[in-house]
């Protein structure tokens, strides 16, 4: 027998060779940017993203287009909690979690009371679950979040997440969990456990460190939040920008996309090889892109 022995897989997971085959052609032989849309090399790298997108997404029984890459579960969780908190400001500054919950969503609430958020942390029962009556006695007309974890990283237990998920819907509360430790061990749906946001990484589930994903729901409701970091043009779902990217808003007033439904076809550009970026706008095209002066 060889030692030591790892008995640690809620920490962290070996990498599966499977895993690790798939992406190293992505390191040397397809190295290009998945931004890159005006050639193969790019094109290839958004093919494998676009991939890897639906897998998650099939995983959990959401859309492609409701999943959002991030560095892992603690950007998740942040950008879960804090988006949400800036998004509905007008609405409420009330957010309720456990006080089970992991130290990635417990900080950053406590980030939260910091700006005037209150934050409400649900004790446990003697079996680790979250008391229904006592989550349903805390939301007030100023709740707009709740933030309990799927399966805890610690007990094991498991939250009873689709009465969790069905009671913040009844009272229009958005109801966000962190399912890093339940994604791939136990079955997961978002539709039947009326998941709106949900936090995923990678290596507990025997894939890379260093990535991680947060479903986003699309419709019913519709959920938004705020960008918590800017720039880097790069893989981003259009509801976490807060708006429509400058460049979206430029292609749609030089007529290559339409983003009146809220999101563009980039791939639409690679159709219109003679328009150029130093074409001249009109004002009226001008003023849709946000541009203010100088020629684009």
């Amino acid at each position: 027998m060889k030692t030591p022995l790892y008995l640690d897989n809620h920490a962290t997971t070996r990498m599966d060779p499977r895993v690790l085959d798939a992406m190293l052609p992505y390191f040397t032989e397809h190295f290009g940017n998945a931004a890159s849309r005006n050639h193969e090399f790019g094109w290839a790298a958004e093919q494998a993203v676009d991939k890897a997108r639906k897998q998650i997404a099939d995983l959990i029984g959401a859309s492609p287009r409701e999943i959002v890459f991030t560095s892992g579960a603690t950007e998740s969780d942040n950008l879960a909690i804090k988006g949400v908190a800036e998004m509905y400001a007008e609405k409420g500054n009330h957010i309720i979690t456990a006080a089970t919950e992991h130290k990635a969503v417990l900080d950053t609430c406590k980030k939260l009371e910091k700006h005037g958020y209150r934050v409400t942390y649900l004790p446990v029962l003697a079996d680790g679950l979250v008391d229904l009556d006592m989550l349903r006695e805390a939301i007030t007309d100023k709740t707009i979040l709740v933030s309990i974890m799927y399966a805890n990283n610690e007990i094991g237990v498991i939250q009873p997440v689709a009465e969790i998920g069905r009671l913040c819907r009844e009272k229009g509360v958005l109801f966000h969990t962190d399912g890093v430790q339940a994604i791939g061990k136990v079955p997961v749906n978002v539709e039947t456990d009326n998941i709106d946001i949900m936090s995923i990484t990678a290596h507990k589930m025997y894939g890379p460190k260093g990535v991680g994903a947060l479903y986003v729901r699309r419709r019913n409701p519709r959920v938004q939040l705020t960008a918590q970091m800017d720039g880097g043009g790069g893989v981003v779902a259009f509801e976490v920008t807060g708006g429509k990217p400058a460049a979206f808003r430029l292609a749609n007033a030089l007529g290559l996309i339409d983003i009146s439904n809220n999101l563009g076809d980039s791939k639409s550009l690679l159709t219109h090889p003679e328009t150029t970026t130093h074409q001249k706008l009109t004002p009226q095209a001008r003023a849709d892109a946000g541009v203010t002066s100088g020629m684009v």
